[in-house]
Parts: C-alpha cells; sequence; structure tokens
C-alpha cells in the first residue's frame, strides 16, 4: 500500500466536542491543512491549540490548485482535506483531488466522523435500513425532472437545502411526492437550537413559510413512496384463449 499522503478528516457541524481523537492528531501531524475558508478552520485550529499552514482549497478554485497539490503530494508532502464542517467530499469539494491522487497512486486516507445527514435521517423516525442521499437538488436546469424521477422512490430521501430557498422547496416537494407525504426538517444540528421538525410535506411548508426568518443549514428527510404498485390489468378470457394466429386467419377469409 501506497504511504498516506492526503487525509480526509471530518470537521464538527456544529459542537466542537464531535472532533474526533484521531483527527486531532493527524491535523497535528500534516504538514498543511486544506480548507474551504481559512477563516472558519483557523478558528477550529486555534480551539484545538493546533499551529498549521492553512491553504485555501474550495468549489471556485480547486481546479486550478489540483495540479498544485499534487506535484506537491507526489514529493512527499503530506496534507489534510478539510471542509467547514462535516466530512470533505459530502456536498463539498474533496471529490478531484482524492481521483487524481487515486489515479497517480497516491495514498489516501478518509477519517470517520460528523455528517449532517445521518443524525436527521435517525431523528426523522422514517425507515433507515434503505435511503438515498440527494444532497442538494439542482437550483435550476434539471430540478423538475431530477423530482419527477423520485416520484416513485421506495426508499427514505435526504436533501440538503440553504435556509432562503427552504420554503420552496419543501413546496415543490409537495407538488410532486403529495402534499400529505411525510417528511422532517432538521436544522442547526448539535448546536444550541437543534430542531427538528416532522410531518406532511404541506404542513411543513406552511410552518417554514410563516416564520420571520430562517436560520442554520438544513437537512430534509422524505418518507419513501409506500403506496404498492400499480399493476397491469389482467387479460380477459378470450384474450388469453385467443390464438395469434385468429387475426391472421380473418383477415384471409375477409379476402376470399
Amino acid at each position: 500500500m501506497p504511504n498516506t499522503v492526503l487525509y480526509l478528516v471530518p470537521t464538527p457541524i456544529g459542537n466542537l466536542e464531535d472532533i474526533t481523537l484521531r483527527a486531532i492528531r493527524v491535523l497535528g501531524e500534516v504538514g498543511t491543512v486544506l480548507c474551504e475558508d481559512t477563516r472558519t478552520s483557523g478558528r477550529l485550529m486555534q480551539h484545538l491549540g493546533l499551529k498549521k499552514p492553512l491553504l485555501s482549497y474550495h468549489l471556485h478554485n480547486e481546479h486550478q490548485q489540483v495540479p498544485r497539490l499534487l506535484a506537491r503530494l507526489e514529493q512527499g508532502e503530506t496534507m489534510a482535506l478539510v471542509s467547514d464542517a462535516g466530512t470533505p467530499g459530502i456536498s463539498d469539494p474533496g471529490f478531484l483531488l482524492v481521483r487524481e491522487c487515486l489515479a497517480k497512486g497516491l495514498g489516501v486516507e478518509c477519517l470517520p466522523g460528523p455528517t449532517a445527514f445521518v443524525p436527521a435521517l435517525l431523528k426523522s423516525g422514517f425507515g433507515a435500513e434503505r435511503f438515498t442521499f440527494e444532497g442538494f437538488l439542482p437550483v435550476k436546469k434539471g430540478r423538475q425532472t431530477r423530482l419527477q424521477q423520485l416520484a416513485a422512490e421506495t426508499r427514505t430521501m435526504i436533501f440538503y437545502e440553504s435556509p432562503h430557498r427552504i420554503v420552496k422547496t419543501l413546496g415543490q416537494l409537495a407538488e410532486v411526492l403529495g402534499p400529505e407525504r411525510p417528511a422532517s426538517v432538521s436544522r442547526e444540528l448539535t448546536k444550541l437550537f437543534e430542531e427538528t421538525v416532522t410531518g406532511t410535506l404541506a404542513s411543513l411548508e406552511a410552518d417554514f413559510a410563516a416564520r420571520p426568518s430562517i436560520k442554520g443549514e438544513i437537512v430534509v428527510v422524505v418518507e419513501g413512496n409506500l403506496a404498492p404498485p400499480a399493476r397491469e390489468p389482467r387479460p380477459g378470457r378470450e384474450d388469453r384463449t385467443r390464438c395469434p394466429d385468429d387475426d391472421a386467419d380473418d383477415d384471409i377469409d375477409g379476402q376470399d
């Protein structure tokens, strides 16, 4: 196995006590920490009593950064990739760098740790045996198409959403999946004002539409389509016993 040069390190989604001992050790051992926002990660590092070079790596510069980082990693430098909160690569940058490292034969290791959708799923009370994580829906193009594709989904569905789009998204989900479909909305997970509200999509839309302001990152969990699939009508007795050649014989008789 190649020596690990890149570590994916999950960081707390709110409560700083959720950092793992292993994550603290790795952050203290690597040469550089790649982060979405150096100010956010800087506060975490300060809280942990760690001093490391922080390098900006986010959605808008990752294509430019990857070749430079690969050159350094190939020389044996070790780096930790973190996001502002949660596990890097889950609706956050990370995939591109990991893919290129693996293509170069460089060692990559991912630490287990916090992610928002797991507590939201378990707090919803819906089936967690089988679920689909959808992340953020397309903002414009392809949004309705994706919702239509999910209408018949039987697994529990999990979405990430921002505060300023949550009401619109709940309305669209209600329109496509049905206003009575059970769902839950979790926000500010692990923080002081953590909240999970469960109800129908229609009632959740009305609830959040009536609020003067909405804060915090949001996870929406929607119960899968539990309605039995529609069955094709069974053929009648005549259709079951009629020979395929009967129509052909009728045609021949009609020509005589």
